[in-house]
């Protein structure tokens, strides 16, 4: 019989224990500065409880040169990175590359949810405006209004008529359209031309593995085929 998904992850029964007879998953392991760095390492978006303990012994057994170097990075990204405070992207001035970059439209605005977004973004080498970075998105359930983004400052960018596009790429989730669409609105009375990126098929990808939602973005977003 296979075990379930969680205990493949953490290494715990289905009765919360290590193969069904060691300690409970919360219980100490190890001693000291190593639980300690277990811990932490555990903390971390995307870290379970066996990744932070292959972690730590990654790094214990590391060189110290190695070790010093990490983290020489981690006090260094925490002292010298802030964000942008034009457009909220991360950067180590007051203002960040794509700001400082004279060749960039100034009429036309991409609206994402966060930095790792513009790099995204930056990818395609197909947009050479400015961004302008929320902070996340609309999500009730999470406690998330209009308030704790970077709208207001959104609107202050707005004000003066340099832009004439408003580009809202925003995750193609639930909370990604809320906000996509509450933003459309509150721009709409400023004559703004205000587009969403197109969502549909991947390239690459087979139709019969699309779902439904997604299919019919594809059917909406359809463009007529120049031969």
């Amino acid at each position: 019989m296979c075990p379930a998904p969680d205990s493949l992850d953490d290494g715990t029964g289905a009765d919360g224990t290590a193969g069904g007879q060691g300690p409970r998953e919360g219980a100490k392991l190890y001693e000291g500065v190593v639980q300690d760095l277990i811990d932490e390492l555990g903390r971390l978006p995307g870290v379970g409880p066996k990744s932070a303990q292959r972690i730590a012994f990654h790094v214990l057994q590391a060189d110290p040169v190695d070790v010093r170097r990490l983290a020489h990075a981690l006090l260094e990204v925490k002292e010298k990175v802030r964000f942008c405070v034009v457009c909220g992207n991360v950067a180590e001035a007051e203002r960040c590359r794509v700001c400082l970059d004279q060749r960039r439209d100034l009429a036309v605005i991409c609206v994402v949810e966060e930095p790792k977004d513009v790099v995204a973004v930056e990818r395609t080498r197909e947009f050479r405006g400015r961004y302008h970075v929320l902070g996340g998105a609309i999500s009730p359930i999470e406690g998330i209004g209009p308030d704790d983004l970077r709208i207001r400052e959104l609107m202050t960018r707005l004000a003066d008529g340099t832009v004439t596009e408003l580009i809202l790429a925003t995750d193609p989730n639930l909370e990604g359209e809320a906000t996509a669409t509450y933003l459309a609105r509150l721009c709409k009375p400023m004559g703004l031309k205000v587009t969403r990126l197109a969502s549909g098929l991947p390239v690459g990808g087979d139709l019969e593995y699309a779902d439904e939602v997604t299919l019919g973005r594809a059917f909406e977003g359809r463009r007529l085929l120049d031969v």
